[in-house]
């Protein structure tokens, strides 16, 4: 062989290695790689972010070692090095509760309600029902319906009840009223402005604990401007509060408007006020009280009569009944 002259084999290499095809296939594969490496990192880093990556395992929970008795690539061998699954599945159980679940009642749950009462009996001195509304936690319109008072009207009061003669040719009688009203104020927590004068024209008992009345709200807030007067209207309450004005002209008030400004002013403290709820009922959760609303029909069927006054009983008056006149 000539010094410095290079194999036959060698010539022969050379030029495919250093041939420009030859490189661009190194380049392709290096390349290739390089965005197979890319997609990688990257699809690692959105699964860190996600928190859907498995942390490795603790140095207590790591597999025992394969025995060496086992030959590579045996079923036992591939068992030793599978890495163990993570039981909680990589993703953090704990989480920091929503203001909505630390402040009480869903707005599903939650109703405003207000009435317009029109004087019956003499002189127009018995309030009676005659117009109510109910609006959601948005307030949202759920039920607004005019309705005919079981006895005569003397007084509409139209100053301030806004019920004039036409509104009552197209009212519902009571009856039919209170049954439709009660179905939405069962199992609610229901807002409103003076509530114990809507529930006496409703002719019901709500539980004390789903009843917000918005009267209270100036002792929630300690504001010492509201505290003049022994009860604050509402009509005061949303001009100093809401800083708006209501019960405006002289067409009376609307129960929307009232009931959906009952509702303003209890979002306005809800937090608070649900947290006071919640820290009274742990104190005495003996004083919890039963919807009345789902006894209230049952106790109008016969067999919670006395026996004098049920249908079939013959007695007269006169009559008496175990030796008792």
């Amino acid at each position: 062989m000539v010094p410095g002259e290079a194999p036959a084999s060698a010539q022969c290499l050379c030029p495919l290695l250093t041939s420009p095809s030859a490189k661009d296939v190194l380049r392709r594969k290096h390349k290739r790689k390089s965005r197979q490496h890319q997609r990688f990192m990257a699809r690692k880093a959105l699964l860190g972010e996600q928190g859907l990556r498995r942390a490795p395992p603790e140095p207590a929970s790591s597999p025992p070692p394969v025995p060496s008795e086992a030959p590579p690539g045996t079923e036992a061998a591939s068992r030793g090095r599978q890495r163990p699954r993570d039981e909680s599945g990589g993703a953090p159980c704990s989480r920091k509760p929503t203001p909505r679940e630390c402040a009480g009642p869903s707005p599903s749950k939650c109703v405003a309600v207000d009435c317009e009462m029109v004087g019956t009996g003499p002189r127009g001195r018995v309030s009676e029902l005659a117009r109510c509304s109910v609006v959601s936690y948005h307030g949202d319109v759920l039920y607004d319906k005019y309705i005919r008072p079981e006895m005569p009207i003397v007084d509409y009061r139209t100053r301030w009840s806004g019920i004039t003669r036409q509104h009552m040719r197209t009212a519902i009688p009571f009856q039919v009223a209170q049954r439709e009203i009660l179905k939405l104020l069962k199992g609610k927590v229901v807002v409103g402005h003076a509530l114990h004068n809507d529930f006496r024209a409703l002719k019901y008992v709500h539980p004390r604990s789903q009843t917000r009345d918005t009267t209270c709200v100036p002792s929630l807030l300690s504001q010492p401007g509201l505290h003049t007067r022994a009860r604050v209207s509402l009509k005061d309450l949303a001009l100093q509060l809401l800083h708006k004005k209501i019960q405006v002209g002289r067409h009376g008030h609307s129960s929307v408007e009232d009931a959906r400004t009952a509702m303003e002013l209890y979002r306005l403290v809800e937090v608070r006020w649900e947290q006071q709820e919640a820290g009274r009922r742990r104190a005495h959760p003996e004083d919890r009280e039963p919807d009345s609303s789902t006894d209230m029909e049952q106790y109008m069927e016969d067999q919670y009569w006395p026996e004098d006054l049920g249908p079939g009983s013959g007695r007269g008056e006169g009559e008496t009944q175990g030796g008792r006149v």
